[in-house]
């Protein structure tokens, strides 16, 4: 665990979590509840996480949410526990609330046709797992392959896709291993910022995540709550806090656990 931002006080912040009338745990999954994993079909939470997730959903006035690239579908079918978190997919696109009720923003014909040909382009290139569909986006995935052929795929992928976007509200996102074309307006930080404005009023808030896509949480935390980014190896991030899955990150959900009761 490495505090990232010298000026915070992380006894302070879970001294807030303690007294704060509300508290909302914002969770990416892939990189942080779960490890990477090539077949994307299999990455499942962390034991440690599976164990401790049920208890966070109990929390008294507590709002445990799932923020991720990933489609709702395929996060109710990884994540492993019932019921089910409240869970934000494909950036925020994707709503299932707590009780079971799904919502979708609806997509221009445009950008349909556009993320129809921009599967296409991958298929073309005949390589397994590469290619992910979501419904506002597609992704590009080449975690796992020789740097030379990754680097080659990055070059052609983002070449070919970039002649999509005109006339669309398509654009371009790159990720930690691959490249999604996906609808613009909306992002990780766009979920934090609704739900934060619900509460009118003293809230403790975290936002926990590893990927580049994850620095729109962090942006619109802002001086809103604890950024947390989860991975094994540091990088450049707005985050406040840096912690190593899964053993600092359990250590970490226990402590708000605790003080959250």
């Amino acid at each position: 665990m490495q505090l990232l931002t010298p000026a915070f006080d992380l006894a302070a912040f879970f001294d807030h979590v303690r007294r704060a009338d509300h508290r909302v745990l914002f969770l990416d999954y892939d990189g942080t509840l779960a490890p990477f994993h090539i077949d994307r079909a299999k990455a499942v939470p962390y034991p440690e996480i599976k164990a401790i997730l049920p208890s966070l959903l109990r929390l008294p006035h507590c709002r445990t949410v799932i923020v991720s690239g990933r489609a709702v579908a395929d996060l109710a079918r990884l994540i492993g526990v019932q019921p089910l978190p409240e869970i934000w997919g494909s950036h925020g696109w994707e709503h299932l609330s707590a009780d079971g009720t799904y919502s979708l923003a609806a997509l221009d014909e445009a950008s349909v046709v556009a993320l129809r040909r921009a599967g296409e382009i991958l298929d073309a290139l005949k390589l397994p797992n590469l290619r992910e569909d979501k419904p506002v986006s597609v992704a590009a995935h080449w975690r796992g392959l020789p740097p030379a052929e990754s680097d080659s795929i990055r070059q052609h992928v983002q070449r070919t896709w970039a002649g999509l976007i005109t006339g669309t509200r398509l654009q371009l996102n790159p990720f930690d291993g691959g490249l999604e074309l996906r609808v613009a307006g909306r992002d990780k930080g766009s979920v934090v910022t609704e739900i934060l404005a619900e509460f009118a009023s003293d809230v403790a808030s975290a936002f926990l995540g590893d990927d580049l896509t994850d620095e729109d949480g962090f942006r619109a935390m802002s001086d809103k709550g604890l950024r947390v980014l989860v991975r094994p190896a540091l990088r450049e991030t707005l985050a406040d806090l840096w912690l190593t899955p899964p053993n600092e990150l359990v250590d970490f959900l226990v402590r708000w656990k605790e003080a959250s009761r």
